[in-house]
């Protein structure tokens, strides 16, 4: 990328910071900050519970994803937006349940989309005067060449990473029949710098490898914006450790090797060393530029793990509701904010992310909003004992095919709530299980039937949750 195009997007997101933008919600900024923090979302795809060494892993090594675990706070009760991709990623995007945009199940790459009614984390922080860029797997629409290239032309077509707020972008082509076929031919990583778009062009094509790519372009986006005296937020998320399962740069695949390991599990766990390399990188980044300190860490994953993954001590895994399917790794770092080496037993959903993340940059969200998520700041930089909260909502759509090892553990669901220690999940609204998982995480004892109180207040809550409204444009804008 050359660095005068980075230098007009930062000219050009400068006026839009001014007022060319048109404000959808009304957000303001509280008081201000003498030097505004920047902000990095790290979101790995298909990561598990039990794939981190820090989060018990006793099969991958991921010493630089430990040690900036353990500058922040960890925590045991973070739930992703859902057990697959498109629906948990609108939610981190948005800070609501992916079912308020009727999103049951992962993108086709056909005419879905995350609506463009719906405001964004990117817009938010845009406003308040932060450059905004998104690096990585997308996944909600809108890049497919016949959408880019119409947007070029000023014609309509789903909206992009750039059209939900974003100042910069750099994603792979979405949709066939390039991506199914880079997939079918395990060459997603090791060929994906051939087919990618670059702010709704077709970027330059790069023989690196697609993890690599995404961090040296995160790197630049780092130095213009630091070279600007702006803040940033940079959303980079990961295709790792995502089929398909590529052996990845050495000396990653040889350590695995040489400890006798086999087949895809050798692949996934050297793609899961290299992506951990690649933070390290980052990490080393920010702190030869002195900007380490005063940067708000975020890292996570967006549903359980695949096939090749572990959900550590929980139940199912991607595509299924249980535990594994939803309960995943995550982990905030800001020195001297957050309390190093800490951990928090607290529930926390990704819809927090958003008004957590503007609570700690002081940006005042109004109440129009309607988020589903709550700020969790004070547990960030507190972690004073248990935060009592509302009821939280899963929805998806079934999937019979179970994305992770053995049989997908039945009885089927397609809805969940919980609240408190109790998690409920039904068949739509017939309740089918009832866990306490204060004393039972990994879902052994179901206690359906003997709790009768419980399950008439879950019952209730679930149904009017589920007959609850739901924007549908982005089923319906492009038809």
């Amino acid at each position: 990328m050359q660095p005068k195009s980075i230098v007009v997007i930062f000219i050009l997101s400068a006026a839009l910071a001014i007022g060319v933008r048109c404000q959808k919600e009304k957000i303001q900024s509280t008081e201000d900050i003498a030097i505004p923090p920047n902000v990095i979302v790290l979101l790995a795809d298909d990561l598990g519970y039990g794939d981190l060494s820090i989060y018990g892993s006793q099969s991958i090594e991921t010493p630089n994803i430990d040690s900036l675990a353990r500058l922040g706070m960890r925590f045991s009760s973070f739930y992703a937006g859902s057990a697959v991709c498109s629906p948990s990623r609108a939610c981190l995007l948005t800070g609501k349940f992916p079912l308020r945009f009727d999103i049951r199940r992962h993108f086709t790459d056909e005419e879905e989309h995350l609506p463009t009614s719906a405001t964004t984390i990117s817009e938010i922080l845009g406003r308040a005067g932060y450059f905004t860029a998104h690096i990585g797997k997308w996944h909600l629409g809108g890049l497919r060449p016949k959408d880019y290239k119409a947007r070029n032309l000023g014609q309509k077509a789903n909206p992009g990473p750039l059209q939900h707020g974003f100042d910069h972008s750099l994603t792979s082509i979405e949709g066939a029949p390039i991506r199914p076929d880079l997939i079918n031919k395990r060459q997603l990583y090791r060929q994906g710098g051939k087919y990618m778009v670059r702010n709704d062009q077709r970027a330059k094509e790069n023989s690196g490898h697609w993890t690599e790519i995404k961090v040296d372009e995160a790197i630049e986006v780092i130095d213009m914006s630091t070279k600007a005296q702006k803040p940033f937020f940079l959303n980079l998320w990961f295709d790792v450790p995502h089929t398909p399962y590529e052996p990845a740069p050495e000396p990653h695949y040889s350590k695995y090797k040489r400890l006798g390991v086999q087949g895809d599990q050798l692949k996934f766990r050297s793609m899961v060393s290299h992506l951990d390399a690649n933070i390290g990188r980052l990490i080393r980044h920010l702190k030869g530029k002195g900007i380490f300190e005063n940067t708000l860490i975020l890292f996570t994953s967006d549903n359980g793990p695949a096939y090749e993954g572990s959900p550590g001590p929980f139940r199912g895994g991607k595509t299924d509701l249980h535990e594994g399917g939803i309960r995943v790794p995550m982990f905030a770092v800001w020195k001297n904010k957050i309390p190093q080496n800490s951990h928090s037993f607290n529930t926390i959903h990704m819809a927090d992310l958003l008004p957590t993340v503007c609570d700690a940059v002081n940006i005042k969200i109004e109440d129009s909003l309607n988020l589903d998520g709550k700020s969790q700041w004070n547990v960030f930089t507190d972690n004073e004992g248990y935060t009592l909260r509302e009821p939280l909502f899963w929805q998806m759509d079934l999937y019979k095919h179970f994305q992770n090892q053995g049989p997908k553990p039945k009885p089927f669901s397609t809805s969940v709530v919980i609240e408190g220690k109790w998690k409920m999940l039904a068949d739509s609204i017939n309740p089918v299980e009832l866990f306490n998982l204060q004393q039972d995480h990994r879902e052994l004892y179901n206690l359906l039937g003997s709790e009768p109180e419980i399950e008439r207040s879950l019952s209730g809550k679930l149904e009017d949750f589920l007959q609850a409204e739901r924007n549908r444009s982005g089923f319906l804008e492009s038809n």
